[in-house]
């Protein structure tokens, strides 16, 4: 990898909460009750000057100000189950439509979580001021300028909805969602692998290791390796004087009855800190793309093979998809991206493991291969595909591979064509495949 993965139980909580549909709206509802709480304090401190100064803005006895905020409240949190109902929808129609694993995108969207923030804290701003406005006494206290803000939110909360739905409406469709995926997975390219590719990309050899006895580390639980953190790995291998080795990437699916990682040394490693080794794994129920470039691809060829399954039939969307894996695979295919051991002073302390460009250009492109028997539109695409991602490369051994992967997509696309025709646009795209590799030979 071009750069240590950073994260662990911190990171894992941030991704959580990222994805989460009520922590922005919990501290929208926090923030509005202190907002609302110091507008009244305000208005305290100012008193009736400014009522008195602009009646046509501010001035309004407590009974018509107690029941505008009322109104107020009511409405705000009847729209907020109707953005919320709204939300579920669309969740509904993109797994249905697409792939459930699509679904941590739209909860990941701001836009989404802002929305149902604003209205929940417009209804507890609202509280907040209503608590404050009193009868008793000399006339009472009615808080003027935070019922204005109050008003001023509501115009807010009632433009932000019009554009939530055109957002919603726009979002659900499947050049968004595939365009979405992609940028995500090239945010995490730049963020993992941001070094570029010179010559052939071998990972050197664990040297230090030989002699040392390996001792199993299970995984702290059951589900996706999350994210792990690459520093706390080497701090420990440095702490214990030991070597790490990865037995699982970020992505893998990892129990307590395979190991997690081993850990190389001399003598026997102390049970609790193979269990604080183990903790450096973040694992939960499903893959996460801040570390795992592999599930962004395997989300748009999920994408891609719905849109070829019988019941979609979808030729579009599966070449829409594929657009956007070319790009992803022509930008991997530039980068430094297999794992390179980790030294301290010369010594060797960690052996990561990660997917190297093999495996994910086979994710991207050989399920789709295999379902688009007979499409011709699709196989097109495909060798399309491959001829972008090859001009992203000179490594030798990544143009082998793709010239590999270039034939076995012939193959398919010449054995399955339907109709003459289908066969000549299929020669005709090789042709012109074979004319671009012989120039790249020449040059």
């Amino acid at each position: 990898m071009g750069r240590r993965l950073s994260s662990g139980a911190s990171s894992k909580l941030a991704i959580d909460l990222r994805a989460s549909f009520w922590f922005l709206p919990m501290l929208s509802v926090v923030a509005a009750v202190a907002l609302a709480v110091g507008m009244v304090a305000l208005d305290r401190w100012l008193g009736d000057g400014l009522a008195r100064r602009w009646p046509i803005l501010l001035a309004a006895d407590a009974d018509g100000a107690r029941e505008l905020m009322s109104t107020v409240a009511g409405s705000m949190i009847t729209v907020a189950g109707v953005v919320f109902s709204i939300t579920i929808v669309a969740l509904v129609q993109a797994s249905t439509q697409y792939t459930s694993r699509v679904l941590r995108n739209f909860m990941r969207d701001r836009r989404n979580q802002v929305v149902l923030g604003l209205f929940l804290g417009v209804f507890a701003y609202c509280l907040g001021v209503m608590r404050a406005i009193t009868t008793n006494g000399d006339g009472g206290f009615v808080p003027h300028l935070a019922v204005l803000a109050g008003e001023v939110l509501v115009l807010v909360a009632i433009a932000v909805l019009a554009t939530f739905i055109h957002h919603v409406a726009a979002s659900i469709q499947s050049g968004a969602v595939a365009r979405s995926i992609a940028n995500d997975t090239l945010h995490t390219i730049e963020a993992m692998f941001p070094d570029a590719l010179e010559g052939d990309d071998v990972a050197p050899g664990g040297q230090g290791d030989a002699g040392l006895r390996w001792y199993p580390v299970p995984a702290p639980g059951l589900g996706y390796i999350e994210s792990v953190d690459l520093d706390r790995l080497l701090d420990f291998a440095r702490a214990h004087d030991v070597v790490v080795r990865m037995e699982r990437s970020v992505g893998d699916f990892a129990s307590p009855d395979r190991p997690i990682a081993s850990i190389g040394t001399a003598h026997a490693p102390d049970p609790d800190a193979m269990r604080g080794l183990a903790q450096l794994f973040a694992i939960g129920s499903y893959r996460t793309i801040e570390q795992d470039v592999g599930f962004g691809i395997r989300q748009l060829v999920d994408v891609a093979l719905k849109g070829l399954s019988p019941a979609i039939n979808d030729t579009t969307t599966a070449v829409t998809s594929l657009d956007y894996l070319s790009v992803i695979l022509r930008r991997l295919a530039g980068r430094r991206i297999e794992p390179r051991p980790l030294h301290d002073g010369g010594a060797l302390r960690v052996v990561p493991m990660g997917p190297g460009f093999e495996r994910l250009l086979a994710l991207g492109l050989d399920q789709i291969r295999e379902n688009a028997h007979g499409n011709t539109a699709v196989l097109l695409r495909l060798l399309q595909a491959i001829e972008q991602i090859r001009s992203g490369t000179r490594s030798p051994e990544r143009l082998r591979m793709l010239d590999a992967k270039r034939e076995v997509v012939a193959e398919v696309a010449r054995r399955t064509a339907s109709c003459s025709e289908a066969l000549r646009l299929i020669e005709q795209q090789l042709a012109g495949a074979t004319a671009a590799c012989d120039e790249t030979t020449g040059a």
